[in-house]
């Protein structure tokens, strides 16, 4: 196991900079997603670490080697497209081997490993079935089962699992959270799903405009997220995001709309002086309905079964909360609720930035 290492590393296409200054450390054995929009750069970061594209500064390592010189065959990584890219006219078992071919690996030895990787992905009835014969899952774990097969230092997989339905994609995820368990090797997965990510990842870089906006656990991403992007990109619902005050009279307040919240002092970094405008961010979970001194009104209910997403009004502002399916509630009532203090996010008003204390929410 190997691990991989982005070393200021920057990306030109003509007038366009797509990457300006990456720096990213992966450990080895790591899972790790690229997630971002569209125009993120995390297909060009992939690309630049296949060896597909050059980086016009900076240096990519895999392990101690430096690898902008190295030809993507001699970097010793396996490529999962998202188009699958399988040969049609082969086998299932072909297209498995045609990397041993092509490294030259003795015929002798194609069987064993093809049997392995077949074993592993449960390919075993389908060898000798051409790609056109296979559905969308089958075709995915044969083009896994060609990166495999040649026992890479690091695998890259990019957005492979976009062409599935859900049910498929949930079910893939589950063999890929699996797969990683048991080889153990680096991965570096490309994903716009932040559920994919939060699901699969060691750890997650998520970017925006060609910077890594934060590089941290699943948990850290969503629970301590350090700027407005990163936090209202990560969640679903995503969390709200409004304009609110903090008042340091009396303790520290919370003003949000008419109601003011008391604020434990401990959730910010830096106690304010007077009056600061902020923006306040509530994660759907974190408003509590049916108590509290807050007043909102309902302007949408969407039942998903075990649970409702419901839109409030807060004077003016709008908010996404979470409640149980069998709470009853209807669009116009007005309601009280409350919020988890111990929760909340505090965004600086211009520049996006986290104000919340390190050991808090």
């Amino acid at each position: 196991m190997v691990n991989v290492v982005f070393d200021k590393v920057q990306k030109v296409f003509g007038p366009v900079v797509a990457i300006p200054d990456l720096n990213l450390e992966i450990a080895s054995g790591e899972f790790v997603s690229l997630l971002g929009p569209s125009g993120c750069g995390k297909t060009t970061t992939l690309r630049m670490l296949a060896g597909l594209e050059q980086p016009t500064g900076g240096q990519i390592r895999i392990g101690e080697r430096p690898v902008n010189n190295v030809a993507p065959g001699e970097r010793d990584i396996a490529m999962v497209f998202q188009s699958y890219a399988l040969y049609p006219h082969m086998s299932v078992s072909q297209n498995i081997a045609y990397p041993l071919k092509k490294r030259g690996v003795p015929k002798s030895e194609h069987p064993a490993r093809i049997k392995a990787v077949s074993d592993l992905l449960q390919l075993g009835p389908l060898l000798e079935r051409k790609p056109k014969q296979l559905s969308g899952g089958q075709q995915q774990r044969v083009a896994l089962g060609r990166a495999l097969v040649r026992d890479p230092k690091v695998f890259l997989l990019d957005e492979p699992l976009s062409n599935l339905d859900a049910k498929l994609r949930a079910h893939m995820r589950s063999e890929l959270i699996e797969l990683h368990r048991r080889l153990g090797r680096t991965m570096v997965y490309v994903t716009h799903d932040q559920l994919e990510a939060m699901t699969m990842s060691t750890r997650i870089a998520v970017m925006h405009g060609g910077n890594l906006q934060q590089f941290g656990t699943p948990s850290e991403i969503y629970n301590r997220p350090v700027n407005t992007f990163v936090a209202s990109f990560i969640g679903t619902p995503s969390m709200t995001l409004v304009e609110a005050e903090l008042l340091a009279e009396n303790g520290l307040k919370l003003k949000l709309g008419s109601t003011l919240f008391d604020i434990p002092e401990a959730l910010l970094a830096r106690r304010p002086s007077g009056t600061s405008r902020i923006t306040l961010g509530i994660r759907p979970e974190n408003i509590i309905l049916g108590s509290g001194d807050g007043t909102a009104t309902i302007r949408l209910v969407e039942p998903t079964g075990h649970e409702s997403i419901v839109t409030l009004d807060i004077d003016g502002r709008q908010a996404i909360v979470r409640a149980a399916g069998d709470t009853p509630l209807r669009s116009g009532e007005t309601v009280h609720f409350d919020l988890r203090r111990d929760r909340l996010h505090f965004f600086d008003h211009g520049s996006g930035q986290r104000l919340n204390s390190d050991t808090q929410a």
